[in-house]
């Protein structure tokens, strides 16, 4: 477990003098704080408060030292010390940013008490509230009502509120509506599942997008390595935190500079790459026209259809061509890539001859744009229920106009990151 805590989960407070001074005077404590920076602006713009605590120079766990302080019942004494440390730290540094506190849900029971105290220590200190932003975990308070009225009073004074932990346990869109809070830090998991997994990266790209798009900024955290670097800049998260861009530490003019260059250094070589990788698809989409077209050619020509899909079927992520009439039905079965077109086992959606897909996407977008190869927005697709894009035209046949479609397995190809054209 990690030497550096965050501001611990306060409960009730209480009076600072206690009969067993222990817990704060047979320890010592230290102030670090984590750089908190924005990609878009490439500057650092906050920091997260921690603490490392020692007794008698050796490192003290923070499960043992809140085990202490809530037997000796001093929890609230910490937090208050905590709150002044870091506060205290923060202000000395006079820095144009904001400092982000963790603070306990179960203080919230008490609003006035906790909040009028946090105010006096910040005026004490020199730090305006609006400089704060108080991190509250949305799914650990047992009284939301009380949270709600906590949340009322910290922003009434000044004081900016950010949901932490976001995107695990119980977390939902009703209560981030209800608490709008500036900020919204999602739980790492979901970056560290992202980068080993290409439908948790498109869940994670949702998510932001939808939190976004309701009112907040999205922070992402537990950055450790280029590759998360590069998955978050993907998802355009508004803040950015990790070891990678900074370890808690003092601040300081050289965190400043240091954290800076790290973040410009990330997204030079997300640039480059970016390029790089939007180069290897353009080839790819020119490669997947001419192929198409090259189909469409041989079909009209009255080639057999799977001769005519041979070469096409060959690319990566191509999964099946099929053609439909102009109401939308599937004429003959399907023409599929590979030998083993049912490693799944048994599955009678393979015989699909007759199907009607007239309400399809891909079918109005080639009858609507005829001469275009048309590209459907990704769906999870029957037979094999993966997640398919369609691509669709239309060909002048002898029978009729009927619509040609090739389905791509978009997630096979670029790790799942290839984003179609409405049309090709």
């Amino acid at each position: 477990m990690s030497r550096v805590v965050r501001l611990p989960r306060a409960g009730h407070t209480s009076g600072r003098n206690t009969p067993d001074p222990t817990i704060i005077h047979n320890h010592d404590f230290k102030s670090v704080y984590q750089p908190i920076l924005s990609p878009t602006h490439q500057k650092l713009v906050g920091y997260e408060a921690l603490v490392r605590v020692s007794r008698n120079k050796h490192p003290v766990s923070p499960v043992e030292l809140f085990e202490q302080a809530a037997a000796l019942d001093q929890i609230p004494e910490l937090d208050r010390h905590l709150l002044h440390l870091h506060l205290s730290g923060f202000s000395a540094s006079d820095s144009p940013v904001w400092l982000f506190l963790n603070i306990n849900p179960h203080t919230c029971v008490q609003p006035e008490a906790s909040l009028e105290r946090l105010a006096q220590q910040c005026e004490s200190s020199g730090t305006r509230p609006e400089k704060v932003v108080l991190e509250l975990v949305e799914t650990a308070s047992d009284n939301p009502e009380a949270l709600m009225e906590f949340i009322h009073k910290a922003k009434t004074l000044g004081f900016q509120i950010a949901i932490d932990d976001f995107g695990m346990g119980d977390s939902n869109f009703e209560r981030l509506w209800r608490i709008n809070p500036l900020i919204v830090k999602l739980d790492r998991s979901l970056l560290v599942n992202a980068e080993n997994n290409n439908r948790a990266r498109l869940l994670l790209e949702s998510l932001v997008r939808m939190i976004r798009e309701s009112g907040s900024l999205v922070l992402l955290e537990g950055i450790e390595n280029g590759a998360q670097a590069r998955i978050a800049l993907d998802t355009e998260a508004d803040l950015l935190q990790g070891f990678l861009f900074g370890r808690p530490g003092i601040i300081a003019d050289a965190t400043v500079e240091r954290s800076e260059a790290r973040l410009q250094a990330v997204v030079t070589d997300s640039s480059e790459w970016w390029i790089q990788d939007n180069k290897d698809q353009e080839s790819y989409l020119r490669l997947l026209h001419f192929e198409i077209m090259d189909a469409c050619h041989q079909i009209v020509r009255d080639h057999p259809f799977t001769e005519a899909c041979k070469i096409l079927l060959q690319m990566d992520g191509v999964k099946r061509c099929f053609l439909l009439d102009e109401n939308g039905i599937q004429q003959g079965n399907l023409a599929h890539a590979g030998t083993n077109n049912k490693s799944g086992g048994f599955n009678p959606l393979y015989r699909s001859a007759g199907a009607s897909w007239g309400h399809r996407e891909y079918f109005r977008n080639a009858r609507e744009r005829p001469q275009y190869i048309n590209s459907s927005r990704p769906y999870v697709a029957l037979p094999d229920a993966r997640r398919t894009v369609t691509l669709s035209t239309t060909l002048p046949t002898e029978s009729g106009p009927q619509v040609f479609c090739v389905d791509v397995h978009p997630d096979e190809v670029f790790n799942g990151q290839l984003c179609f054209p409405a049309t090709l």
